[in-house]
């Protein structure tokens, strides 16, 4: 079954996301703005369309579906809110907005991303209910293992306590690996998990989100050293600045553009195999192509500047 988004569909997700954690009539006032802010500014939502459309094609039901959507938003969206934080990043901007906790207060911004994790594991067990017990289980362990001290803690502390001396490759791509690709992950192989997906398909699946979520890592940072604030939606140079892990910075922009080319390749490779085993994920081809066609950007107003 090929599920494809329609503009109906991306509006309600985008719908749920702003109303499911919605704060109630006695909720404190500054956490009750805290969250209305922050739920007011959904960001592109891929993850939780990706994890839409999986769930659906691994036949789903569609309130399943939207909760396993929501939910992996949901960790996404909490786990900026703390990047941004004073004690981390110190940002000022996140998608074109001040950041929650220079607008409402560190503590009115920590107490509204714990209030998106509480609601996103609530709708995590919602959205594997219906799948047998096995694969509860699985889906389950398998979130741990991305959220917890093997993935996103662990990439998120590596990034803090980079230093100077460790700027390789290697260790740019472990962090990258703990905290862009275990969302990436989660999107991708969770609905898979929860469908009944075969092994063979969750370990593709599983690879072509390590793929996706190095290339989304690298764009994002040649973002942070070709746009201004004003373009990127957040605060310009932070990398730079806070001698954060960039790969850019560090292997230069060509070369990075040359590396998200490979991770594209071998997408490909893997899209390939993917659609053997199931013939409803074709949809997944949109998203390669969005890195293209997002790259290609990038490229031009890379060369233009150079002029």
């Amino acid at each position: 079954m090929t599920i494809a988004v329609s503009a109906s569909i991306a509006s309600r997700l985008k719908a749920l996301y702003q109303q499911s954690c919605h704060p109630q009539a006695d909720t404190e006032s500054h956490l009750s703005e805290a969250l209305r802010q922050t739920l007011q500014h959904p960001g592109n939502m891929i993850r939780a369309e990706l994890a839409y459309r999986l769930g659906r094609s691994y036949d789903l039901p569609e309130a399943s579906s939207e909760c396993l959507a929501i939910a992996i938003e949901y960790f996404h969206t909490a786990s900026l809110v703390f990047d941004d934080l004073p004690c981390m990043d110190d940002a000022v901007l996140r998608r074109g907005a001040t950041c929650i906790h220079r607008a409402h207060g560190e503590g009115a911004a920590i107490l509204a991303a714990l209030a998106l994790i509480n609601h996103a594991y609530g709708l995590l067990w919602r959205g594997v209910a219906h799948s047998s017990a096995e694969a509860r289980a699985r889906a389950l362990e398998y979130v741990e293992q991305q959220l917890g001290l093997a993935g996103l803690l662990n990439g998120q502390s590596r990034d803090l306590h980079m230093r100077e001396a460790s700027r390789q490759p290697r260790v740019y791509q472990q962090i990258a690996i703990g905290k862009t690709v275990s969302l990436i992950r989660m999107a991708l192989v969770v609905p898979a998990i929860a469908g009944g997906a075969s092994e063979y398909e969750q370990c593709l699946l599983d690879r072509l989100a390590m793929a996706w979520g190095l290339s989304y890592q690298i764009l994002d940072d040649l973002k942070d050293v070709l746009h201004t604030a004003q373009d990127s939606g957040k605060t310009a140079d932070r990398d730079q600045k806070l001698e954060r892990p960039n790969l850019a910075l560090t292997i230069g922009v060509e070369a990075s553009f040359r590396r998200v080319q490979r991770l594209v390749n071998i997408s490909d490779r893997l899209l390939a195999r993917i659609f053997q085993q199931q013939t409803g994920l074709f949809f997944l081809r949109e998203t390669l192509d969005r890195f293209r066609s997002e790259m290609a950007t990038m490229v031009t107003g890379a060369s233009a500047a150079s002029l």
